[in-house]
């Protein structure tokens, strides 16, 4: 039974080391690029509207936060509000750190 206790503290050993180490750096790299280019969109719809833009009445698009693109998990969007790229606004919404 010894030899039993020691494989199975092996194995989640295992695969808590990768989940430790947080998401790889290609994924967050791509999951960045996802959110700027949502994020560009979404301003561009906002701008299309009647009445915003450079002609018009003077108002702006306004949008700074917008909720992040739903194929990659929220652990991705947590490591990069830790590494300075994204800021968290609450109730789901990130915006870019400028």
């Amino acid at each position: 039974m010894s030899d039993a206790d020691p494989a199975s503290d092996a194995s989640p050993e295992s695969p808590a080391t990768p989940a430790a180490g947080g998401p790889a750096p290609p994924e967050l790299k791509l999951a960045l690029k996802a959110f700027k280019k949502r994020l560009k969109l979404t301003r561009l719809d906002a701008e299309s509207r009647l009445g915003v833009g450079p002609l018009s009445g003077g108002k702006t698009w306004g949008v700074t936060a917008i909720v992040p693109p739903n194929q990659y998990p929220r652990a991705i969007w947590d490591e990069l509000v830790k590494q300075g790229k994204l800021k968290n606004d609450g109730h789901g919404l990130y915006s870019l750190v400028e």
